[in-house]
Order: structure tokens, then C-alpha cells, then sequence
């Protein structure tokens, strides 16, 4: 019986690395790409953020016996699509890559800046990364039309899959293209599929810090972290953000040199190893997350060969995967949006902006979506009336498509013991 309580959760941890992996890789490997990461360096990243993630997920678990899941900011990661080339290149992202997990750092320190991030407007925040991530969720699409021999099996599995089995619908998709890239004719001569760890000198400069250090920041935590918190309370467990937010931190300082981008707190695998399906006592669930972390790190062990799948496949069927894998996350962020009528206005401007893809200064576009639309909710602040019935407070980003729950950030925060958190009565 002690045997089969333990093989339980360990399954489900496994089964969270797979679907994790499966589901987003392409988005990170595509993300690295486009701020000026060759295959070798992009490769480097994967190896070391899984690496990451094991050594996270591990000592959380062990430590605060919670599945506490540990993920790599797949926001951040379309981020870098959506940016693209820096000035000063690779290491100017390296560089910024540092800064950011810094910042992650400084919040689990500090709590008035993971306060300051909690605050910024739902609308506001849920129209920047629906910004982002916009341009490859209409990826898919455009695949049809180039590529409709490699795509259409591709679209047809994930619509299957998603009526079906919702959760193996993008690892699905995935097989597909394998299959018909397989089926094309596939040449490794010259491709490199031992996974090996690059070091870049990291650079400094104020416009990769402004477009890329900042908005992944900013993102990593709206969008990843503090969703994850919530998710997690869902489930009867608050887990102590600030030892979350500093081992992450730590985390990413260690694997921004070898090229990973940032790690955070798990939202959707968090749901895939805290919930009833993965063991009946909530106290045995942190076995699963130890195992997410061992099947990550063994995944990334693959990631020359992940990065040789991508190479070998037409750039626009591998962004189309990694659009599928986004097409959730961008409707639960324009729900975000536009649920609240107060904040319509700003939110709009705000993924105008982001999603127009233009660069002043040399700064990308989601700093500049992140100012406009909040001048834009300044403005109309100013314009309302005193007699207009008090403003709702700020709001934490929840995505939309969550269980409500109550606010695990703020009553994290407002802990001035810094115990660690404990497992909530169910």
C-alpha cells in the first residue's frame, strides 16, 4: 500500500514534466532565437532552465512538504518573440536575463515591490501579455496557408485532443508535426543533439534592460506568479511567496549566464500535481512536484534534440505549435481585459500598443503598451467625478478561466514572522 501512495503522486509528477515540456519548449527555444541566441545557446537555455526547475521544485517540496511547482515563464518567453533583437545582441539579453531575476529576488525581499506589482490593473496587465502573445497565436493560421500539408494534421489533433483530452492536446500537436517532419524526410548531418551548457558573458545596456528586463519582469510575475498563488490556494495550500520568489530568483541569476530567461511559480502544471487526482492526502502531493523536477531535468537532458527538431522543421509549423499552446492563455488575458468596463478603455490602448510590435528607442513594444495604457487610466481617473461611487481597489491578476480563491498574495505578504506556509484545512 506504501508502495502504491507513492507510485501515485510520482506518476502524476512525471506526467506534469511531460505535459509542461511538451507544451511550451517551442515557445522558449523560439523566444531565445529571436533576441539573438544561435541553436547552441537556445539549446544551453532549455538544459538550463529545466536544470533550474529540478533544483527549484526539489528543495521547495522537500522543504515546505507542498507541491509547490516551479515552471520557466512561458509569458517571458513570447516576450522575447514578440521584442526580438536587442541592441547589443545576445549578451545584452543575457544581461537583462540577470537584472530580471534580480528583480524576482529584490520582490521576495521586499515586500512593497511584490505589492506594487499585485497592484497593477487587472485590464491593464491581462491587455499587455494578450499583446505579446498575440502575434503567435495567429501562427496557426498562418501555417495552414504556407504549409498546409505539415499543418492540417498538426490543427486537426489539437481539436481533437482538446475535445477529448484536453490536457495532451498541445503534446499531441507536437507528435503530429514530428510525425510529418518525419514523414518529409528528416537529415541530422551536422546537427548536434548532445545537450551542452554555453556560457555567455553577459552586457549591459539601458535599452535591453527597458525592453526586455523590465516587461519580463513585470510579466513573469502578473502573469505566472501570482496566478500560481492563487491556483494553489484552490487547492488548500499557501505556500510561503517570499521563499518562492527568492528561490526562483537565485534559480534564474545561476541559469541567465547559460542562456535560461526566468523561472517562476507553476500555473498550470501547479493544478496538475496539487489537486485530488494526484494523491487523496494533500500532505503526500509534494512527492509529485520532486517528481516534476527529476522528469524536467531529464527532459532537458534532450535538449540538443529538441533544438534540432525546431531547426529541422519550417520556422512558421514550429511557431504554429507553440501559438496552440498560447490560444488559452490568450483568451483567459482579453477576458482579463475587458470584463471590467472602468478599465476597458486603458486596457485597449494598452494591447494596441503592445501588439503594434513597434520599438522607440530601442525599447520593444510592452514597456511602451504598459506606459500608454496606464496614462490612458490616469487620465480617465482624473476625469471621474467626485460623486462617482468609490473605485475598486487594485486587483491581483487572476486568469480568467481560475476557481476564485481568496487573495493568497496579499495575506503572504502581510506576514511579518516570515513562517513558512503551512497546508490550509480542506
Amino acid at each position: 500500500m506504501r508502495r502504491f501512495d507513492t507510485a501515485q503522486p510520482i506518476l502524476a509528477g512525471l506526467v506534469s514534466a511531460v505535459v509542461g515540456y511538451a507544451s511550451s519548449f517551442t515557445v522558449v527555444l523560439a523566444g531565445l532565437r529571436a533576441v539573438g541566441a544561435t541553436p547552441a545557446q537556445a539549446a544551453s537555455g532549455l538544459l538550463a532552465l529545466c536544470t533550474g526547475i529540478c533544483v527549484s521544485a526539489v528543495f521547495l517540496a522537500v522543504r515546505h512538504r507542498m507541491p509547490i511547482s516551479i515552471a520557466w515563464s512561458t509569458p517571458g518567453a513570447a516576450l522575447l518573440v514578440a521584442t526580438g533583437h536587442v541592441q547589443g545582441g545576445w549578451p545584452a539579453a543575457v544581461g537583462a536575463f540577470l537584472v530580471c531575476a534580480a528583480l524576482i529576488v529584490v520582490a521576495g525581499l521586499s515586500p512593497w515591490l511584490a505589492r506594487a506589482i499585485a497592484a497593477i490593473p487587472r485590464p491593464i496587465a491581462g491587455a499587455m501579455l494578450a499583446g505579446v502573445i498575440l502575434s503567435l497565436c495567429t501562427a496557426p493560421v498562418r501555417a495552414v496557408v504556407d504549409v498546409p500539408e505539415l499543418a492540417v494534421p498538426v490543427v486537426l489533433t489539437w481539436v481533437l485532443l482538446t475535445r477529448f483530452a484536453r490536457q495532451w492536446a498541445v503534446p499531441g500537436a507536437l507528435l503530429a508535426a514530428i510525425a510529418a517532419i518525419v514523414v518529409r524526410g528528416v537529415h541530422l548531418t551536422g546537427v548536434s543533439v548532445a545537450p551542452t551548457a554555453v556560457f555567455t558573458v553577459p552586457a549591459f545596456n539601458l535599452p535591453a534592460l527597458v525592453s526586455i528586463a523590465v516587461p519580463l519582469f513585470l510579466v513573469t510575475m502578473a502573469a505566472q506568479n501570482v496566478p500560481g498563488m492563487a491556483v494553489m490556494a484552490t487547492y488548500g495550500y499557501t505556500p510561503p511567496l517570499r521563499g518562492v520568489l527568492v528561490t526562483t530568483g537565485l534559480a534564474s541569476a545561476v541559469a541567465a549566464p547559460f542562456g535560461g530567461h526566468a523561472l517562476n511559480l507553476a500555473a498550470i502544471t501547479a493544478a496538475l500535481t496539487a489537486g485530488p487526482d494526484t494523491h487523496p492526502d494533500p500532505r503526500r502531493r509534494w512527492v509529485a512536484t520532486a517528481a516534476l523536477g527529476a522528469g524536467q531535468l531529464t527532459l532537458g537532458l534532450g535538449a540538443g534534440l529538441a533544438m534540432a527538431l525546431v531547426l529541422l522543421s519550417p520556422p512558421v509549423l514550429v511557431v504554429a505549435v507553440a501559438g496552440l499552446a498560447l490560444l488559452s492563455a490568450l483568451g483567459a488575458s482579453l477576458a482579463s481585459a475587458v470584463t471590467e468596463p472602468s478599465g476597458r478603455e486603458a486596457a485597449v490602448v494598452t494591447f494596441v500598443v503592445t501588439a503594434s510590435g513597434m520599438t522607440i528607442l530601442n525599447i520593444g513594444s510592452a514597456f511602451w503598451g504598459l506606459v500608454a495604457g496606464g496614462l490612458t487610466a490616469l487620465l480617465l481617473h482624473r476625469r471621474a467625478t467626485p460623486a462617482s461611487a468609490d473605485p475598486p481597489g487594485p486587483e491581483l491578476l487572476r486568469v480568467a478561466d481560475r476557481p476564485d480563491a481568496s487573495d493568497p498574495v496579499a495575506g503572504d505578504l502581510e506576514r511579518e514572522d516570515g513562517r513558512e506556509g503551512a497546508v490550509l484545512p480542506r
